[in-house]
């Protein structure tokens, strides 16, 4: 058929240049159809990853630069969302306010997934240490997460350092007991059962059939993580335990916005809304994440 086509018309493109862009496509429009929460929530996290990296390039100027005379105003062409009680603008702050967050989130999914996962492996895997460790988790867990994180903070100090690890040492036990709830079922499968009969060592069987088969749920509960990371942040820097005042912080703007919040509320509103819109971000990918990578929905596609 190409070559009767390409024949009769020299100067028409052939069949096989036309049909690939079409499938690729067609490739990508069923996957929107199918994953609309993949596309939109990382169609915003992509939006607020880009305001923080290109921060100063956004028609932004210095977020802790003082001005007493322009104090309090109200948004305006000149000041896009308002001043806050010192002159400083709010738009500024709250751009360069989302590095804090996103920095935040990513390195506390990033270290208490591996934390956890780690932990997770060898509770579940090892049969003598479960007991120890899981109890030690159990432990842990019974405490609410913000209030061990103020703990920490108020022994470790102020910084957005202090926060990640803070922040991190709440998240490792329920990381470690998804994995762990993973890996006991994993490992009474046959081929975890004949690799151990033919005398295959431990770190080799996990590393070969129990990790790869941990990723998927891991994947998904780091963005969960992310997200459950930046309100946690926020929290601590709005009850003055989080990050110091100096650094700008959607937190730090709405702890120096509630005395004016009745007069004023413009401070609250906005670091409010950005805060909002990228934990939603993450969880909508979160959620389009764990419908894309479970095997019993990836059969339909």
């Amino acid at each position: 058929m190409s070559s009767w086509l390409f024949a009769q018309y020299p100067e028409a493109p052939a069949l096989a240049d036309v049909l690939p862009p079409r499938k690729a496509r067609g490739k990508v429009a069923m996957f929107i159809h199918r994953y609309p929460t993949i596309v939109i929530g990382g169609v915003l996290l992509a939006l607020v990853l880009g305001m923080a990296i290109f921060a100063p390039f956004l028609w932004t100027v210095d977020p802790t630069a003082l001005a007493p005379a322009k104090r309090t105003r109200p948004p305006s062409e000149l000041y896009w969302f308002g001043t806050d009680m010192l002159g400083r603008d709010i738009y500024s702050r709250v751009i360069f306010g989302t590095r804090v967050s996103l920095m935040v989130g990513f390195a506390v999914a990033a270290l208490s997934s591996v934390v956890g996962l780690f932990i997770g492996l060898c509770a579940g895997f090892i049969r003598w240490l479960d007991t120890v460790v899981m109890r030690v988790m159990d432990g842990l867990m019974s405490i609410p997460s913000i209030l061990l994180a103020i703990a920490f903070m108020a022994l470790l100090g102020a910084s957005v350092q202090n926060v990640v690890i803070a922040i991190s040492i709440a998240e490792i036990p329920r990381v470690a007991r998804l994995v762990r709830g993973v890996v006991l079922s994993l490992r009474e499968q046959a081929y975890v059962e004949a690799a151990i009969a033919s005398g295959t060592r431990v770190p080799l069987i996990i590393w070969r059939h129990i990790l790869p088969n941990t990723l998927a749920p891991m994947i998904v509960q780091a963005t969960f993580i992310c997200a459950s990371a930046m309100l946690a942040e926020a929290t601590l820097s709005f009850i003055g335990a989080g990050t110091p005042p100096t650094i700008p912080s959607w937190g730090n703007i709405m702890a120096e916005g509630r005395a004016l919040w009745q007069v004023k509320p413009f401070i609250v509103f906005f670091p409010a809304v950005f805060l909002s819109l990228t934990v939603l971000a993450v969880n909508l990918l979160g959620d389009g994440l764990r419908d894309a990578l479970d095997p019993r929905l990836a059969k339909r596609i």
